[in-house]
């Protein structure tokens, strides 16, 4: 099921204030200008003792609805605001992994994790999440340079293992009562090394293994994505084994407990999410409820990957800007029952559309849109200046246009806070 919610333009209707990644320095610039507001946090000061009560309730008592369990049905236009807290808190989380990365080419720690497990997001400044790191994530690049080019390439060039993330789990009470049950958060932050890049441009499509595809071996995802989920070194395991092996123990040790596993990330990330999502459900056949959010993700799989996740409940909910081209990629889409075509998809009347799409997917081109969908736009947003492709793609584009989005009628908050400075200063 996919729902947009239409494009975001300036609002002059609601009064009141809100609660705003690439690795050029365009970006960095860019990011550390926009602020997204602590407008999830219970103890934030915007509201009254009894309203944030009610709301806690609410979160605690609905809380599979905001994981999707209806296909968030009346939640997305307008964009209730409960919702847009659990978004922006899974967002943080995200953005925790960009700033725990080593992106210093000079290091060498290059491409690893910059601090201990245990006191990272402390040391990142995601503070007081009530969350504790439990395991961190190393993908491994399939592609292989010939000797010739690692001889010669600096050693940051050719890194096939780097860290992309982390498992964490809610263990704080007070948090666990908020919620409404024990989450477990699995982020990912979006490409960051040279190999990572090289595994973006493999985008034709290629079928999943058979144990992620037992009922269905028409399933097929973007080659360099599952290339990075699967590949391992002699000293390296695989992302999914890594997952799946954390996320068995997780589901073990807390057997009687209510539980969810959102999964979530930013580019790459995104990509990569839907994937591990997938993977827990197809492994776990009494997964908990498990849920994508994804931030400016790519297309990752064919229509029948598709339908394997909707009927292994997996739900997921894309958060798109309309203007950020790396949404619209790889590939082209078929749209189902005359939909009308997205930026960049292909649609063409009759007969001909079929054969043209048969002999499309035999190129392995043809990608579906998978999830629910979130679509916003910083084409005319304000605080917004320079729209060039890093603005649009970046993270913090994201999460200030979510903070700020009312519904497809009413797009922007008339006051949207402006931008100000680093997230969460502990």
């Amino acid at each position: 099921m996919k729902l947009a919610t239409g494009l975001v333009r300036p609002c002059t209707i609601l009064q009141g204030s809100s609660h705003c990644s690439s690795t050029t320095s365009h970006s960095q610039k860019f990011s550390a200008n926009l602020r997204i507001s602590n407008s999830w946090n219970p103890k934030g000061s915007h509201n009254s003792g009894n309203s944030l009560a009610s709301k806690a309730s609410k979160l605690r008592d609905k809380w599979a609805e905001f994981q999707g369990i209806k296909n968030w049905e009346g939640l997305l236009d307008p964009l209730d605001d409960n919702l847009r807290k659990e978004i922006l808190r899974y967002g943080e989380f995200v953005d925790a992994a960009y700033r725990c990365f080593d992106f210093d080419t000079s290091s060498p720690g290059y491409a690893t994790c910059l601090y201990p497990r245990n006191s990272m997001l402390d040391q990142c400044g995601f503070c007081s999440t009530g969350y504790k790191v439990t395991k961190s994530l190393h993908a491994t690049c399939g592609v292989q340079l010939p000797q010739l080019c690692t001889e010669r390439l600096p050693n940051w060039m050719s890194t096939r293992s780097s860290w992309i993330g982390y498992v964490a789990v809610c263990n704080d009470e007070k948090e666990l009562a908020r919620l409404g049950r024990r989450d477990v958060v699995v982020a990912y932050r979006g490409t960051a090394t040279s190999m990572e890049w090289l595994e973006n441009l493999r985008a034709t499509l290629t079928c999943l293994p058979c144990d992620m595809a037992p009922d269905n071996c028409e399933s097929m995802v973007q080659t360099g994505f599952l290339s990075l989920y699967t590949s391992s070194t002699g000293s390296h395991q695989s992302l999914k084994e890594i997952v799946t092996d954390e996320i068995g123990k997780i589901l073990r040790k807390y057997a009687d407990e209510p539980l969810s596993i959102t999964v979530t990330g930013h580019s790459l990330g995104a990509a990569l999410a839907t994937l591990t999502a997938h993977d827990i459900t197809t492994t776990f056949k009494h997964a908990p409820l498990v849920t994508v959010v994804s931030f400016g993700g790519p297309r990752v799989g064919n229509r029948n990957f598709r339908c394997q996740i909707e009927k292994n409940g997996t739900k997921i909910l894309r958060i798109v800007n309309s203007e950020d081209p790396i949404t619209k990629v790889p590939g082209f889409v078929f749209e189902d029952n005359n939909e009308v075509p997205r930026n960049g998809d292909v649609q063409i009347a009759g007969g001909f559309s079929n054969w043209l799409q048969k002999r499309m997917e035999d190129t392995q081109w043809v990608y579906a849109e998978i999830g629910n969908e979130l679509r916003l736009s910083s084409k005319d947003c304000p605080q917004i200046n320079d729209r060039n492709i890093a603005t649009c793609h970046d993270l913090k584009t994201y999460l200030h246009l979510v903070d700020n989005f009312v519904s497809s009628n009413c797009p922007l908050r008339a006051k949207a806070r402006s931008v100000l400075s680093n997230l969460h200063v502990c």
